[in-house]
């Protein structure tokens, strides 16, 4: 699985609004927080805003926010938002591929893979993610 910057940058952003909820968080502070170039934010951002993940406000106390608490929010939702499907090959849906000869098994594999891979990011949450970010208290 090949994860692009696209869906690295939103997951980074996302997760950071959700250690800042519920409060906002300008767009600015967002890029600095986590080493992002502002322009691609702003972008991935708007993705965002128009998937239904985060909201935003306008005028000098404006920022964004989460647009649901982090613990109803996945992983997977966020990459869907921003990149579409979780897995595809060759930009097709494994259900749609067709193989002939001894290649047939192989469009199996990629509908399992995507089980996989779902399983994990349908199951983590925003909120998951911040809970192990913490340091452990002793």
């Amino acid at each position: 699985m090949r994860v692009s910057a696209k869906v690295d940058y939103a997951l980074r952003a996302t997760i950071e609004l959700a250690t800042a909820a519920p409060e906002q968080v300008k767009g600015e502070r967002l890029a600095t927080l986590q080493s992002i170039p502002q322009k691609f934010l702003e972008n991935i951002l708007a993705d965002l805003r128009n998937g239904g993940i985060v909201v935003s406000q306008r005028g000098a106390d404006g920022g964004y926010r989460l647009a649901r608490p982090p613990n109803e929010i996945t992983v997977a939702d966020v990459i869907r938002v921003v990149e579409g499907p979780i897995a595809s090959v060759r930009g097709e849906r494994p259900d749609d591929l067709k193989y002939t000869g001894t290649a047939v098994p192989l469009r199996e594999t990629w509908i399992e893979l995507r089980a996989a891979m779902r399983g994990v990011l349908e199951r983590t949450t925003l909120a998951d993610l911040v809970e192990r970010g913490r340091p452990p208290t002793t």
